[in-house]
């Protein structure tokens, strides 16, 4: 042992081998070397220390099977100031190769955040059949101690400036926001800061509203309701409050603000007072009002129109059946006899009648397909179309009309509507057949993607349900794509047929009621092709 202590006082930290005694681990033996001494066992925890690793550690580590692990100090950083995490310190590197380390530079921190720089040696333990149990570890202080620590304190210090900047910087940044009143209140809802914005918006300068109670921007009726009170518990409760209302400026005219309140807390999670942000939709909301009062005129007026349009459909349908009527009669009776000119005059006034009969019930529809209609259910095309073929199942057959239907899916839709919808499309294909050929009808679905559909307003972000139905028809130039489906718009067909000019236009509202779009595309004399994009799973 004396040996022992003539090595410690040398002006190197002691080394130590595997030939020390296992004793060494005991507090008694520890407290004789002049340097600060701890053992570890091979764990990693801390068995036992001196009074020496306890001056310099600043703290007496927990030892035990629930102790602290490797060192005792508050932290401990690498020579150049980085933070040295415990599974890289010397002791467990030593414990992992069984290598010694020889004074390897360290920086002890203290928890008074006091630092030392200090050399440490770590060496293993062994027991009498050479197995390792441990290490033994000696710190030793240096003279490089103020130094270096007031180099780590330099370091704080410019962490703590850069800070300060950074604060410095974020409070100029919202004092000098213009589009928003940013205020800081106390818990009692006090003012005690003001931006540039808040001026703007409120009109108020800093030293005259600093110290009030930010009820003052609330009108008289709000206050007496409790409005702000009310806002200012909701944001105590959940943390924060969004409202939208007039706001009085100093001036006393009145703005449409935006305003979301958030409460502030201290490291406790105490509430130590409230942000609140006020944005100024006044514009907005006065060009939203205006909207809503235009829609509210044309929904009224549409409303009138389709009640003018339903009445005088139904006045007029009761004089034209009489003039079908009595036409017929005159046409159909035996006893009348006229010349070839009068009944061929009495029969273009027989068919006139029955087209205007077909012109009203189709502006019937037209109306209802424009009406707002609830009723949206789920409804599976494939039934659709089954139930239209049955029901035009003697004049398909008779006109020699194939109609192919592929897999189609189900939707949700309002079910008269698209039944409407695509028995137009499949009346329209019959009526403008080719007559060189019998008429052949393909009804077919696929999924695809909005960003594959070229219209403006389809969304990229849905699936659409496209269906297509085609025909091998007249067709028509593709150049009148868009003017089909306009409200008496017609084209001339070299076969001499006319439509009203509701049918297609009517097919486009159903579509659009439901979200949609439809498109057609066609060749003179080789068909056309409508195009209707549902999207999936939307509700309607």
């Amino acid at each position: 042992m004396d040996n022992l202590l003539e090595r410690s006082s040398s002006p190197t930290t002691p080394a130590f081998d595997s030939r020390w005694p296992e004793a060494l681990q005991q507090n008694g033996m520890l407290d004789l070397l002049p340097v600060a001494a701890y053992v570890c066992a091979m764990d990693g925890l801390i068995k036992s220390y001196n009074e020496e690793a306890v001056r310099l550690w600043g703290r007496r580590p927990v030892t035990g099977p629930k102790g602290e692990r490797y060192n005792g100090a508050y932290r401990l950083y690498r020579e150049n100031g980085e933070l040295l995490p415990q599974d890289e310190t010397p002791e467990a590197l030593c414990l992992i190769d069984g290598v010694p380390k020889k004074d390897a530079e360290i920086i002890i921190e203290r928890p008074d955040h006091s630092c030392s720089h200090a050399r440490i040696s770590v060496s293993p333990l062994r027991n009498e059949k050479g197995n390792r149990t441990g290490v033994i570890c000696c710190l030793y202080s240096s003279a490089k101690t103020v130094h270096i620590s007031s180099g780590v304190f330099r370091e704080n210090a410019l962490q703590e400036n850069e800070e300060r900047r950074r604060e410095e910087r974020y409070h100029k940044m919202i004092e000098e926001v213009e589009d928003y009143a940013i205020i800081l209140l106390d818990r009692e809802g006090v003012i005690v800061n003001w931006n540039k914005g808040a001026e703007k918006i409120k009109g108020y300068k800093e030293e005259e509203i600093v110290g009030k109670s930010f009820q003052e921007f609330y009108l008289e009726e709000d206050r007496q309701n409790g409005l702000p009170i009310a806002l200012l518990n909701e944001a105590r409760r959940n943390g924060k409050a969004i409202h939208e209302g007039w706001r009085k400026r100093k001036n006393g005219t009145a703005f449409w603000g935006s305003i979301l309140l958030t409460a502030l807390h201290d490291h406790q999670n105490n509430i130590i007072g409230f942000s609140k942000v006020t944005r100024d939709l006044t514009e907005k909301k006065l060009a939203e009002d205006k909207t809503k009062e235009h829609l509210a005129q044309l929904e009224f007026q549409n409303d009138e129109l389709e009640q003018f349009v339903y009445a005088a459909s139904h006045d007029l349908k009761e004089p034209l059946r009489k003039i079908h009527l009595y036409n017929n009669y005159v046409a159909e009776n035996p006893a009348n006899s006229l010349d070839p000119k009068s009944m061929e005059y009495l029969t273009r006034s027989i068919n006139a009648t029955h087209r205007m009969k077909n012109l009203i019930d189709d502006l019937l529809t037209y109306s209802r397909a424009t009406a707002n209609v609830e009723g949206y259910d789920e409804l599976d095309l494939n039934v659709v179309i089954d139930e239209l073929i049955s029901l035009h199942k003697d004049e398909f057959h008779q006109k020699r009309i194939e109609i192919q239907k592929k897999p189609l899916p189900v939707i949700r839709a309002v079910p008269f509507q698209v039944k409407q919808l695509f028995s137009n499309l499949i009346d329209n294909a019959v009526k403008y057949r080719h007559p060189d050929r019998n008429p052949h009808i393909t009804i077919q679905h696929e999924l695809i993607n909005g960003s594959k559909i070229k219209l403006f307003n389809a969304d990229h972000a849905k699936e659409y349900h496209k269906i297509s139905v085609k025909d091998n028809g007249i067709g028509f130039d593709s150049r009148y794509a868009d003017r089909i489906f306009e409200i008496f718009q017609r084209l001339a067909h070299s076969n001499g047929i006319n439509g009203s000019g509701i049918g297609l236009a009517i097919c486009k509202k159903i579509v659009q009621n439901h979200n949609g779009f439809i498109t057609a595309n066609g060749k003179p004399g080789e068909g056309a092709s409508f195009h209707i994009y549902f999207p999936k799973d939307e509700l309607l």
